[in-house]
């Protein structure tokens, strides 16, 4: 049978400070690593997406009056980072890990080659892709769903720190309501928040249905990556 293969994306708040809001937890990054490396081990091809929020935010920067493409570059080089910190803490729990980086930085990572990640995921590695899609002006979650469509993967697990999509934002609105599933296009017309409008119509395009759950509770990224109900699924009307 094939393996399922996924593509998870880590938004890099997930590995900042709780109390603070960026810099790296080591807790809370080797938290994350346990987890992936233990479900990794049952058989599951797992690629990982970092970003890198937690250390600088080119699109706010930016409209603070940097160079929206240098802040992108800068952006880029923060998910290396976060990216190195990850392969630690997986390889630490026992994972096999690969960094393979959009910009080429031969002395701390592979570059990106497709046919490459794709035997490395064959080979029972893990893979992170870092430094975005190597171009400014494009999200880590317009990466994740490239980096998806390119290698074949079953589907984008995104990991935030909310359950899933609600039906306006929860921390205002205590009428909000979780989505157990929803469709590309009303995910895409009633701007949700599931993911940017490329990511979603790139998944949209490719068939790739898009996982959105909440990664601090414990569990959940086991169930994401095994398929199993959990948060909010974007899909075309059938879940996989």
């Amino acid at each position: 049978m094939k393996k399922r293969r996924v593509v998870l994306k880590l938004s890099g708040e997930a590995f900042a400070d709780a109390e603070l809001g960026f810099g790296i937890d080591p807790v809370t990054v080797d938290r994350t690593a346990v987890e992936i490396a233990a479900v990794q081990r049952e058989g599951y091809e797992i690629a990982i997406v970092v970003g890198g929020g937690n250390i600088f935010r080119g699109i706010s920067d930016a409209a603070a009056g940097m160079d929206r493409a240098n802040a992108d570059y800068m952006g880029m080089l923060a998910t290396v980072i976060n990216a190195l910190a990850l392969r630690d803490a997986l390889e630490r729990a026992g994972a096999e890990c690969r960094v393979q980086t959009a910009i080429v930085i031969q002395e701390v990572a592979e570059p990106y080659i497709r046919l490459r990640a794709i035997r490395h995921l064959e080979k029972g590695r893990i893979v992170i892709f870092a430094a975005g899609t190597g171009n400014p002006y494009f999200t880590t979650d317009t990466t994740a769903a490239l980096r998806a469509a390119e290698i074949g993967a079953d589907a984008v697990l995104k990991a935030t720190r909310v359950d899933g999509i609600y039906t306006s934002d929860p921390s205002t609105d205590p009428d909000a309501q979780l989505i157990d599933e929803l469709d590309y296009m009303h995910a895409i017309s009633e701007r949700l928040g599931v993911m940017d409008t490329t990511a979603v119509t790139l998944c949209m395009e490719n068939d790739l249905p898009i996982r959105v759950f909440n990664m601090t509770t414990p569990g959940n990224v086991t169930k994401a990556v095994r398929g199993e109900p959990v948060g909010t699924l974007v899909s075309a009307g059938r879940a996989k």
